[in-house]
């Protein structure tokens, strides 16, 4: 198999998954990043220019037995990708090798505008932690294994991320379906909402029949089209069928207590800020308990779970400095994350770094992001982080730093901010994007400790 973007998160996830399964792995990507690093260290062979020539002559000489897999985050100019076109290779997008490998297990498949990753790796440590024989495919760093896949047995049930971006979800025919959130995103694929939606109605005409949807409780129901499926709906702020009480934070922790029909399970401790994070993993002991798993594993596992990296990640807290990043690139997700910091820390100042991610998402949210990011006390805005798109006249981040109603604001590039940041006049520092501000988080926080 080849990977073209071999160092994104869910190709990199697919890659390890094979290689352990003894397939040979060969790949490219842009960025020797710490994912790819990882994969070397496993024997995986990669290239990092995009040239034809460093293409693997086993690759080259075996087309009729190389799948090359590529991630739609890859630019339609890439030379490699275009050698494996012109060259009719059989070619899958990761969206179809990921069904691929699902359709002879059961799947649970996890939906959502937010709150995806965050889901699928706490159901997948749920799972894991109560010895069900669980492989997952996570969207992020899971901390308790340092991993962003989980491999079970060649029988085991999968976990997935059902991914929105390009319809991808929708190769998916999972036996169990989660959808978290339907915010309204990627209007470059979508254009608005009433489309957005009628994908995820797809997306749940294509669970199995007699098969499970879990569905926060908010989301509008006139999207189930199906009477052969079964519908649960879980919420942190109403009664339903499966609920959340209690919630209070306590030491940085949210404690929380579940209410089941027939029952309520006490003593939740989720090491994740956010009331918006005790729904993901509410969702994720939803599932738990359809899958017969025991109420005590299901607390031990919640309260033992350590995270994932840059989702909400704690990396300072003491009485000096608290340090906290954050993957929130919708103005949505911005402003859940701001509010999580300001409820834990509501005496203390907040300062945000923000990296815009993609030129289409700015301008669709220019006012929305404004408005989220207008709930800090210091901002510090980045450049926007282009990824596969090309620059948009007239969107830019100077214009959303003049919407955005903070007094203490400032515009910077990458490089500029460590010399922005100073030990002692950071009280609580908020990292916020999904760009390669990922880049300056171990030097931010090395200055900061």
């Amino acid at each position: 198999m080849y990977f073209v973007g071999i160092g994104g998160i869910g190709m990199s996830a697919l890659a390890r998954y094979f290689n352990f399964r003894n397939v040979n792995i060969f790949g490219y990507d842009k960025n020797r990043s710490n994912l790819c690093l990882d994969l070397e260290s496993e024997n995986i062979n990669i290239n990092y220019s995009d040239n034809i020539d460093l293409i693997p002559s086993e690759v080259k000489e075996n087309k009729k037995e190389t799948l090359v897999i590529y991630t739609p985050a890859i630019p339609k100019i890439n030379q490699q990708f275009s050698y494996f076109k012109y060259n009719r290779y059989k070619i899958l997008k990761r969206a179809e090798l990921l069904a691929k490998v699902t359709e002879e297990h059961f799947t649970i498949a996890v939906a959502g505008t937010h709150g995806k990753t965050t889901t699928s790796s706490i159901l997948a440590h749920i799972l894991y932690n109560s010895d069900v024989d669980c492989t997952a495919f996570l969207g992020g760093i899971c901390s308790n294994y340092n991993s962003n896949l989980l491999l079970g047995s060649t029988n085991s049930l999968v976990v997935v991320e059902a991914d929105e971006f390009d319809r991808s979800f929708l190769t998916l025919s999972p036996d169990i379906a989660v959808i978290t959130s339907i915010a309204l995103d990627h209007l470059d694929i979508y254009k608005n909402k009433e489309n957005l939606k009628i994908a995820f109605a797809e997306f749940i005409n294509n669970i199995k029949s007699g098969g499970t949807l879990f569905l926060e409780e908010s989301i509008d129901t006139t999207i189930i089209e199906r009477d052969d499926i079964s519908v649960l709906k879980y919420s942190t702020s109403t009664i339903t069928d499966v609920s959340s009480k209690n919630i209070f934070i306590e030491d940085e922790i949210m404690h929380f207590d579940v209410l089941f029909k027939d029952e309520i399970v006490t003593d939740f401790k989720l090491k994740m800020g956010g009331e918006y994070n005790v729904s993901n993993a509410l969702a994720a002991i939803t599932i738990s308990k359809k899958l017969n798993v025991s109420n005590d594993n299901i607390v031990k596992s919640i309260n033992s779970f350590e995270g994932i990296e840059r989702r909400f990640e704690t990396h300072i807290s003491n009485n000096e400095v608290v340090f906290i990043d954050d993957y929130a690139h919708h103005p949505e997700e911005v402003e859940k994350s701001i509010l999580a910091v300001r409820n834990m820390y509501s005496d203390r100042e907040i300062t945000v770094i923000f990296q815009p991610h993609l030129y289409s998402r700015t301008k669709d949210f220019m006012e929305e992001f404004a408005t989220s990011l207008s709930l800090s006390d210091k901002l510090i805005l980045l450049e926007i982080y282009a990824a596969r798109e090309c620059k948009i006249e007239g969107v830019t981040s100077d214009i959303l730093l003049q919407k955005c109603k903070v007094k203490d604001k400032k515009l910077c590039t990458k490089k500029e901010v460590l010399s922005l940041i100073e030990k002692n006049e950071v009280d609580v520092l908020l990292t916020l994007g999904a760009g390669d501000i990922s880049t300056i988080i171990k030097p931010l926080k090395d200055k900061l400790l």
